[in-house]
């Protein structure tokens, strides 16, 4: 038996109102990210969409895939809450710090602002459906004892709420009010980091004896999770030899994840009300994308400096 079985009896205490600070924090975050949500952004991938569709497919496609194959991989020590904490996160759009974080790596920010941008409003209608049909085929391939019920619609319903108010809030605010917009882009990056890690400390602070008992036990999942959806994406744009910048954009988007929406589907009753498993995956992977995410990106910038330093002598 598996020690993280213990996880799939493990409830998280989460009163209606810490939910609806998770609730307010999650569309403070969304809005932040539809204030770079414009339509001159689209131009260039319009004009040259190759790098856009392999972005797609990469997110969409292969990080749920290659998440199954590692989950059937690590099913003996897999427990399934656990599991199911991975396909979600896998699921879910692009993490709110990928823009950002694909700046920092000199990659093509309007690929990557074009890809976030496809993820989130698309989210409604993807995070359910690749969660339904990856969960439900873990579940049959890997013959659970207690399959999770999976509410498809229930999903779409809080999904569209909480993602797509602040999503046209922020929309019609950057295109009614440009110059304020422009202000607030670069501290909103910032800030949605300061955020989301409030938002971890808010989803954990009356469970923080669990996380510390578990986490030992997730943390290394959540790495070579996180480390095949790098991985992925990276392979991908190198496969399709897509130009440096955009292969750059694509592995992040790939392995930068929005685990914040993660974590309030989990958190949610109707859904999954807490399982243990599912709440320390999407709450550590929120936490360690941002340090994979910026190592990788400075690992880049180290790489572009040393190639220079070659040429020039």
């Amino acid at each position: 038996m598996s020690p993280l079985q213990v996880l799939d009896n493990v409830r998280l205490n989460f009163s209606p109102g810490s939910l609806d600070i998770m609730n307010v924090i999650l569309a403070f975050v969304m809005f932040g990210i539809a204030l770079r949500m414009n339509v001159s952004d689209f131009k260039d991938v319009i004009q040259r969409p190759k790098s856009f569709i392999v972005g797609i497919i990469s997110q969409v496609i292969l990080l749920p895939f290659a998440t199954f194959l590692l989950c059937m991989a690590l099913r003996p020590v897999l427990s399934q809450s656990v599991a199911m904490g991975m396909i979600l996160v896998a699921a879910c759009p692009g993490g709110n710090i990928s823009n950002f974080i694909t700046t920092l790596a000199k990659g093509n920010i309007s690929l990557s602002v074009s890809l976030s941008a496809f993820s989130t409003l698309t989210c409604v209608i993807i995070t359910p459906f690749n969660f339904s049909f990856w969960g439900n085929l873990y579940s049959n391939a890997s013959k659970l004892v207690m399959p999770i019920e999976i509410d498809f619609w229930e999903m779409v319903r809080v999904v569209l709420i909480l993602l797509g108010v602040p999503i046209v809030a922020g929309i019609l605010f950057a295109r009614y009010f440009p110059k304020v917009t422009q202000k607030l882009i670069k501290p909103m990056s910032f800030l949605s980091i300061i955020t989301f890690v409030g938002f971890v400390i808010v989803a954990l602070a009356a469970n923080f004896s669990y996380f510390l008992k578990y986490i030992h036990l997730i943390g290394l999942i959540v790495i070579l999770h996180n480390a095949a959806a790098l991985l992925a994406g990276n392979g991908i744009g190198r496969l399709t030899r897509l130009p440096k910048p955009d292969s750059r954009s694509v592995t992040i988007e790939t392995g930068i994840q929005n685990s914040g929406l993660g974590l309030v589907l989990i958190f949610n009753p109707r859904l999954f009300d807490g399982l243990g498993g599912m709440a320390f995956v999407a709450a550590w992977w929120g936490i360690w994308h941002i340090i994979s995410g910026m190592g990788l990106a400075y690992f880049w910038r180290w790489k572009d400096k040393r190639n220079e330093l070659r040429i020039k002598n």
